[in-house]
C-alpha cells in the first residue's frame, strides 16, 4: 500500500470542492498523473490486484476530504473568497515550469502546438462568463433526478481527470454543485451514491481516453493540458481585492500557492511518460 497517497488525496479532495481547481492540476503537482491515469484504466483490469495499494489510499484520503472539509471550504469561499482562490491561482501557476519541462516545450514544440494552447486556454477563460444555472439543491431523490445526477457526476470526473478543467465548476455550471456540497455536508447517502456512482464510471473511461492521447498525440495534448491550465486561471480569478487586509491575505496566498506548487513538483518526479 502507498500510504503517503493518503496525503496526496487530501490535496486532491479540497481542489475538487473548489469550483474552478481541477484535481486532475493537483496530480501533476504531486507527479502522479500518470501513474492515475495507469491506475484507473488497469483496476477494471486482470491485474486489478497490482493497482489498489496506489489507488485505495489516494481514494480514502479523497473521500474523508471531501466528507471532512466540505464545511470548511464552504466557510472559506463565504468568508475569505478572494484569499482562498489566489491560493489556488499560485498552485496553477506554479506547476506550468514542471509541465512544460515535462513536455519539452522547447524542443518540441511548433507554432501550431502554442495556438492550441492560446485556442483551448481561451475556450476555457470564456467560460468565466457562462452564468452557473440557479438551482434549488435537490435533497430527495427521484427516478428522473437520480439519471441527471448520476451523468453530473460522470461529467464531473471526466473533468476532475483533466488538468485545468475542475469537476467542481462543471457540476455548478449544470446546477448541480449546492446538491452535492449539501449531500456531503449532510450525509445525504443516497444522492452521494447516485453522484458518486456516475463518478466512477466516468474515471473509467476518461482515463482510458486520456491514457491514449497521451501515448499517441503526445505533444497535442501537452499543448491541451498547458492551455487547459492557463485558462483555469481566469476562471479561478476573483478579480482584485480591495485594499487592506484582504489584499496583504491574497497577496500572501497566491505566493503561499507558488511555493507549495513548487514544493511538490521538482523536476525529478515522475510524472507524464513519453511514449
Amino acid at each position: 500500500m502507498q500510504w503517503r497517497n493518503l496525503y496526496r488525496g487530501f490535496f486532491m479532495g479540497i481542489s475538487d470542492l473548489i469550483p474552478g481547481v481541477s484535481g486532475g492540476t493537483i496530480a501533476f503537482i504531486l507527479g502522479i498523473y500518470d501513474e492515475l491515469l495507469a491506475s484507473i484504466s488497469g483496476f477494471f483490469s486482470r491485474d486489478w490486484k497490482k493497482h489498489i495499494g496506489f489507488l485505495l489510499p489516494l481514494g480514502i484520503g479523497i473521500g474523508a476530504t471531501l466528507l471532512l472539509f466540505s464545511r470548511v471550504i464552504e466557510f472559506l469561499l463565504k468568508n475569505y473568497y478572494a484569499p482562498t482562490q489566489f491560493f489556488f491561482m499560485g498552485l496553477i501557476l506554479g506547476v506550468l515550469p514542471f509541465i512544460t519541462k515535462q513536455a519539452g516545450v522547447k524542443k518540441n514544440f511548433k507554432w501550431t502546438h502554442f495556438l492550441f494552447i492560446f485556442l483551448v486556454g481561451a475556450a476555457l477563460a470564456a467560460t468565466a462568463f457562462i452564468k452557473p444555472l440557479d438551482t434549488t439543491p435537490i435533497t430527495t431523490l427521484t427516478a428522473t433526478n437520480a439519471i441527471g445526477l448520476f451523468l453530473a457526476g460522470w461529467a464531473g470526473s471526466m473533468a476532475m481527470l483533466l488538468p485545468g478543467i475542475s469537476g467542481s465548476f462543471i457540476l455548478l455550471l449544470l446546477g448541480v454543485y449546492s446538491t452535492a456540497i449539501g449531500a456531503l455536508s449532510n450525509l445525504n447517502l443516497p444522492i452521494i451514491a447516485v453522484i458518486g456512482a456516475g463518478v466512477i464510471v466516468g474515471f473509467i473511461v476518461s482515463s482510458k481516453v486520456i491514457s491514449y492521447l497521451l501515448a499517441n498525440f503526445t505533444h497535442i495534448t501537452f499543448a491541451a493540458i498547458i492551455g487547459l491550465i492557463i485558462g483555469s486561471v481566469f476562471v479561478v480569478y476573483p478579480g482584485i481585492p480591495e485594499s487592506g487586509t484582504p489584499f496583504v491575505m491574497s497577496v500572501i496566498a497566491f505566493i503561499t500557492g507558488l511555493i507549495v506548487a513548487n514544493m511538490f513538483s521538482s523536476p525529478n518526479k515522475a510524472s507524464i511518460e513519453h511514449h
